[in-house]
């Protein structure tokens, strides 16, 4: 990082530029991709459970040509390098019905139906119906009457077909997952006559495998939303005629027309026209900004008020919010911490629960003499409760959910391990400059002297500074803008170095400068010179202006707080962030003035690269987790030191989306506390969740001791449990700002 100082005339100013840290992803395929720019990426449906994923991607990594596969439950997407067809890919999925598209392609492979006509319902619901008649016909008979073992028998054909066809073939290559189990379990339970136990459990699993997937399907909906985001066609005039084109056919340097109440298909600048525009969905910010000529706008933001030319400035799937798609559903991949260990232990589960299983069937009888068909049974139960679905699924649904979430809300997680360790912050350390204030130079006080005319010396003052390029300059340009002040041109303008510039403008000179040069031109009173000290105590920069030798009076021009900082400090302590601390390399007094306004006891000032990285060292050694909140391109090293580097301002920056682990996309401070209680509910929801799944399985196989277990109980413990980590995880829906 270099650090370099541009001297002007008025004061000092530093601007920080450094390099960037960046995360590499890893893929979760033990048959990585090698070459990334060379994967095809698909998007896939019905893919609703997590064996089954497990089940597709090992199907897949068969295939001959494929040379990496990475498959992305969260986000339903796929990347494949190789040469393989869509009909190869489906072939590998038919297991579960599991269709592929390209990623580039729209529209959805299945249209929209009701629940009530979808196949796999029709199908429970004829099965329902054949079980409560059998029920009806068992009870005023006996289970094992023929009528009875009839209907048990046609709705455990109809209903569990699909599951036996896969469970069949899975247990061909002894691969054990729920189908594979059920299969087992249902046959065995009409093997020992229980039929209506076994056609109960199969409409059960059926319910509860239509539920799951209604669950994890809104689960996505936040990113699919996000995809539907940005109009699939634009109106564009090209060569002088206008033409409606997809947006994968525009090019740079076209000319979008945008009406008022349409979206803006692609970004670019607009080159004609001032609109208002409705930024929510990339930057989450309600309140719709303001654009005239030159300003950047985004693709799937709604255009509200007046009619616009927009030149394009990237192509369809380098827009902002592609970017955001992409990099969204990247983190959805990413495994955290608590899903790895997770993993691993499924990994031993599964063998452990189908031991025993064995052993619950076989060691009664034999040592014992126990009745064989009562311990066969529960050892079928056994296996149907012991099916890991549950424990799988329990942190990856949540933390699809709550990245899709704060992706809503304007904030970009990059992938489940910052979202957890977010989570654990202690302590939080603030960048100054464009992070607690706005970035930029605003006059904060215009302070004539009584015997001349305000609006009159303002206009002198506008004039000379109009004819400089500093970023002082430019704050006073743009205040006498917003004072209803014409800009003139002066004449003769010089810059007197360490001093200030003088011109010469309605033949008086004029000069703008520090109060010690104003002292050698003119006499400037002892209240001024103390009003003077007063604003740079406050960390203001303090100009004098003299005109034709006369004292005419100040103008003070600081870095602005940003209005919600104070509040936003307050509520990190509020939400029991132990310490908050401001690093700046900018002087001691302006750092102390601006901590002392928003509530901060502590600060750090006069910091160089080097210093923020050992104070980020030190808090770490102190508190433990910490974040540091910059703006994504300055103070690099103490945002990659950090545990968690927190960019402000993501939207439209490239930096930012890339090196930070969070983005703040709307440069939104008050996004912070949020996001924070969003990764502290997410980690307290992954715990609940590991505890159902695991609690309600430990349960049910404690009544394998008194020989309570039935099938049915076993199927309500294991889709129960996953069905309750699901809903449980889409509670994060519900946190907002």
């Amino acid at each position: 990082m270099t650090k370099v100082k541009e001297e002007h005339t008025h004061q000092e100013e530093e601007v920080c530029t450094d390099g960037c840290d960046t995360h590499e992803h890893v893929p979760t395929s033990d048959k990585q991709l090698t070459n990334a720019a060379k994967a095809e990426e698909y998007r896939l449906e019905n893919l609703n459970c997590a064996s089954c994923a497990i089940q597709f991607e090992e199907n897949l990594k068969a295939i001959p040509n494929v040379q990496g596969v990475h498959l992305n439950f969260g986000a339903s997407k796929l990347a494949i390098e190789g040469d393989v067809t869509i009909e190869q890919l489906e072939e590998a999925g038919a297991f579960d019905g599991i269709k592929v598209r390209k990623a580039s392609e729209r529209k959805s492979l299945t249209p929209s139906v009701p629940w009530y006509k979808r196949k796999e319902n029709i199908v429970t619901i004829i099965s329902g119906i054949l079980v409560a008649i059998g029920w009806v016909i068992s009870s005023q008979q006996s289970q094992t009457a023929p009528w009875a073992i009839a209907f048990f028998a046609s709705a455990i054909l109809i209903g569990g077909y699909d599951i036996f066809k896969v469970g069949f073939k899975n247990l061909s290559k002894f691969e054990f997952d729920i189908k594979t189990l059920m299969t087992i379990a249902v046959i065995g339970a009409a093997i020992i006559q229980e039929w209506k136990e076994a056609a109960v459990v199969v409409v059960l699993f059926a319910i509860s495998e239509a539920l799951e997937a209604y669950s994890m399907n809104k689960s996505r909906k936040s990113i699919e939303g996000l995809m539907d985001i940005a109009p699939p066609t634009a109106v564009v005039r090209r060569n002088g005629e206008y033409v409606e084109l997809d947006t994968e056919d525009i090019v740079v340097g076209d000319i979008l027309i945008v009406k008022p109440g349409q979206k803006i298909a692609m970004d670019g600048v607009v080159v004609k026209g001032t609109s208002t525009i409705n930024e929510a969905a990339i930057t989450g910010e309600s309140v719709p900004a303001l654009k005239r000529v030159g300003d950047d706008v985004y693709a799937g933001t709604m255009n509200e008020e007046g009619g616009l030319e927009v030149e394009v400035t990237t192509l369809v799937n380098d827009t902002t919010i592609a970017k955001i798609i992409h990099l969204v559903e990247e983190a959805q991949a990413e495994k955290a911490p608590s899903q790895k260990f997770v993993d691993r232990f499924a990994k031993y589960y599964t063998p452990a629960i189908i031991i025993i299983a064995l052993l619950v069937m076989f060691v009664p009888p034999l040592v014992t003499g126990a009745p064989w068909v009562d311990w066969i049974y529960l050892g079928l139960a056994v296996l149907v409760v012991g099916c890991p679905c549950a424990l799988v699924v329990s942190t990856p649904v949540a933390i699809v959910t709550a990245i899709g979430n704060a992706a809503r809300q304007g904030v970009l997680i990059k992938g489940g391990v910052h979202l957890e360790e977010t989570g654990r912050i202690k302590a939080v350390a603030f960048d100054k400059t464009g992070t607690l204030t706005k970035g930029y130079p605003e006059v904060t006080d215009y302070v004539p002297v009584d015997t001349f005319d305000r609006k009159e010396v303002l206009e002198a003052i506008v004039a000379v500074e109009g004819m400089s390029q500093h970023p002082l300059s430019r704050a006073i340009v743009t205040y006498g803008g917003i004072e209803g002040v014409h800009r003139n041109e002066a004449e003769g303008f010089q810059s007197v170095t360490g001093k200030g510039v003088h011109a010469t403008y309605n033949g008086n000179d004029v000069a703008v400068g520090s109060l010690r040069w104003a002292q050698e031109l003119s006499v400037v009173p002892e209240s001024s010179i103390e009003r003077a000290h007063m604003l740079q105590a406050e960390g203001k920069s303090v100009m004098a202006i003299v005109i034709e030798g006369v004292f005419a009076g100040l103008i003070a021009v600081a870095d602005p707080v940003r209005e919600e900082s104070k509040e936003v400090i307050q509520k990190l302590k509020d939400i029991g962030i132990e310490h908050v601390v401001m690093l700046t390399g900018d002087h001691e007094v302006t750092a102390k003035a601006i901590a002392k306004d928003i509530g901060l006891t502590d600060v750090e000032a006069s910091l160089m690269p080097e210093d923020k990285l050992t104070a980020i060292k030190k808090l770490k050694a102190k508190y433990g987790n910490v974040a540091m909140v910059g703006d994504g391109i300055n103070d690099a090293p103490a945002l990659a030191a950090a545990d968690i580097g927190i960019a402000m301002g993501g939207a439209g920056t490239d930096t930012a989306l890339e090196t930070a682990d969070v983005a703040l996309m709307a440069d939104d401070l008050e996004k912070l506390p949020y996001t924070i209680k969003l990764s502290r509910k997410t980690l307290r929801i992954i715990k609940e969740n590991i505890m159902f799944a695991l609690g309600l399985k430990i349960i049910a196989l404690l009544l394998v001791i008194p020989g309570w277990l039935t099938l049915w109980i076993a199927i309500f413990a294991d889709m129960g449990a996953t069905l309750l980590v699901v809903f449980n995880s889409l509670r994060l829906l519900r946190v907002h700002k």
